[in-house]
């Protein structure tokens, strides 16, 4: 058997980053930037004012209070979007609103509260330093600034910083296609009647949801019977759109095994066995005249759910130009002992957690590769290496926290 790190080392090699081409921005969200995105304009881009009030000098309003104000024409008004440039002189004032640009010559802007709000003059109850209640230009952004280094997934603050900037379209990798298909006769779509020996089809959900949650674009394709044939018909229609193919079931030594069959006669697959549990029989290669990938993952669903967490989610990282790759490890004190077949890497469900005492782990559910309620309520999975047998109460332990930013 191979282990781990070869199988996964194997696929990385078949895929490399997507072409990068111009997207709009909001579809860039998630995605890394090709290049340093570089702000054409300053932010602010004008002096403006950051209160509703009245502009005018700090020279001119010293020493004003409530008892001893300080009276100035109004002569002009100042709003944002909608005004000319204007200009103040000494001892007046404009009235301006929050973000409309500040007249030459003025300095400050008085808060409307602070003022008896009149409209032909007005009397200012309290002064302000010069400068107070303003946004200079470029005070946020300068004009040539790096505002988005290459590399760096776009997230929602970004994404308003760019369109603040004026960006309608930004360069970056696209998001992969992934088609997902599901193997067997016995499976059946949700919603539809169970035969006596049939079972809802959840393994392409649960794949399709994994790909759409690393950033992918997923296309769930549907079931296929154990009849190669289907199997191949189905697999031609869907390369036109695909950019990994990812399928689960019909890998083992039985007699049924649709995908073994189909793929001897449509591409370079290779079967393996991977030293890992669950998830020991893998498959991967190229199909079709366009040689598209494709990893063919085991049927059982927790089987199925840790090949892709561990193989095909650096891949999809991978062709998105996202670093890293592999979900990063911590490190946590185990609340029970696990034990582990020598000469492979374990990976159990788990609780993660971090408290007072530090970060705990909790095993959930039991080994088994079926037993997906257990996978559904874990949040982290245990890592055992494949010298390591038997992990006690206390130890440390080596965690992959799921759902989480990289």
């Amino acid at each position: 058997m191979r282990t781990v790190d070869e199988h996964l080392e194997a696929l990385l090699e078949l895929v490399g980053p997507l072409q990068p081409y111009e997207q709009p921005l909001l579809e860039s969200l998630g995605l890394p930037m090709v290049d340093d995105v570089v702000s054409p304009i300053d932010l602010p881009r004008f002096t403006n004012s950051a209160m509703d009030g009245y502009a005018v000098r700090a020279s001119d309003v010293q020493g004003a209070n409530r008892d001893y104000p300080v009276e100035l024409p109004v002569v002009g008004e100042q709003a944002a979007g909608s005004s000319s440039p204007t200009a103040l002189t000494s001892g007046t004032a404009i009235k301006i609103m929050t973000g409309a640009p500040m007249p030459s010559g003025a300095d400050t802007v008085i808060p409307v509260e602070l003022t008896d709000g009149g409209e032909a003059t007005v009397a200012i109850h309290q002064a302000r330093r010069a400068g107070e209640n303003v946004r200079p230009a470029g005070e946020d952004v300068a004009a040539g600034e790096v505002v988005a280094e290459a590399g760096k997934a776009l997230g929602p603050r970004e994404v308003g910083l760019l369109a603040s900037l004026g960006f309608p379209r930004l360069r970056a990798r696209p998001r992969p296609r992934v088609v997902v298909i599901s193997t067997g006769s016995e499976l059946r779509e949700p919603g539809a009647r169970l035969d006596y020996d049939s079972i809802y089809d959840g393994n392409s959900y649960m794949l399709a949801a994994c790909a759409r949650a690393a950033g992918a674009i997923s296309y769930r394709v549907g079931i296929t019977s154990d009849d190669p044939r289907e199997f191949a018909d189905l697999l031609g229609d869907q390369l036109v759109r695909a950019d990994l193919v990812v399928t689960s079931g019909g890998i083992s030594k039985g007699s049924y095994d649709v995908v073994k069959a189909a793929l001897a006669d449509l591409g370079s697959v290779e079967f393996c066995e991977v030293a890992m549990q669950p998830g020991k029989p893998q498959g991967f290669g190229t199909v079709g005249e366009d040689r598209t990938p494709i990893v063919t993952l085991p049927g059982n669903p927790v089987s199925s759910y840790v090949s892709f967490e561990v193989f095909v989610l650096p891949m999809l990282r991978r062709m998105m130009g996202m670093l890293p790759y592999r979900r990063p490890m911590v490190q946590a004190t185990l609340t029970e002992e696990l034990r582990s077949p020598a000469g492979r890497r374990q990976y159990l469900r788990g609780w993660f957690e971090v408290s007072q005492r530090g970060a705990r782990v909790t095993p959930v559910s039991g080994p088994g590769s079926h037993l997906v309620a257990g996978l559904a309520r874990a949040n982290c999975l245990v890592v055992i290496e494949e010298d390591e047998t038997a992990l006690h109460v206390g130890d440390t332990a080596r965690v992959l926290v799921l759902d989480r930013e990289f």
